[in-house]
């Protein structure tokens, strides 16, 4: 069996050293979307509807120079190649490092975006630091994201 991937009842809160102080959305840069881009119409587009081995895997196949109309099969064999490597997680993704978005997992392991700005951003990160554990009263568990630079 494969390693599950997914984060369940977590919120990956921006960087440290996010830049922005209200979620932006992302551009495209040089006229072809970006990770950022992907990842953003992806999970905005669907709330809750992907976990993030689907973003993933969906990110890294939109950017393949291939057909859209791949077959049920083909594309089953590309997710199982695509995880065989190992994957950063999406606390590397440019959305809460760079964007200002919150990665919202349920406890079914489907993401949402929360904007660093947002009251239940606020609530879920000050919940966090006055020691909520995930599963209790509905608690999240936060972890950062990864920072741009190192301090």
């Amino acid at each position: 069996m494969a390693e599950d991937l997914n984060y369940y009842s977590t919120l990956i809160a921006v960087a440290d050293d996010c830049p922005v102080t209200a979620a932006e959305v992302p551009g495209a840069r040089g006229g072809k979307p970006t990770v950022a881009v992907l990842q953003y119409e992806l999970i905005s587009g669907a709330p809750y509807g992907m976990t993030q081995e689907d973003v993933l895997f969906e990110t890294w196949l939109r950017r393949q120079d291939l057909p859209e109309d791949l077959s049920a099969e083909r594309r089953a064999e590309l997710r199982k190649e695509f995880f065989s490597r190992s994957q950063a997680c999406l606390r590397a993704s440019p959305l809460p490092k760079r964007y200002g978005w919150g990665l919202l997992f349920d406890r079914d392991g489907r993401i949402a975006l929360c904007p660093v700005e947002s009251e239940e951003y606020r609530r879920l990160v000050v919940g966090a630091f006055r020691g909520a554990q995930a599963g209790e009263d509905g608690g999240v568990r936060v972890l950062k994201a990864m920072r741009s630079r190192r301090s």
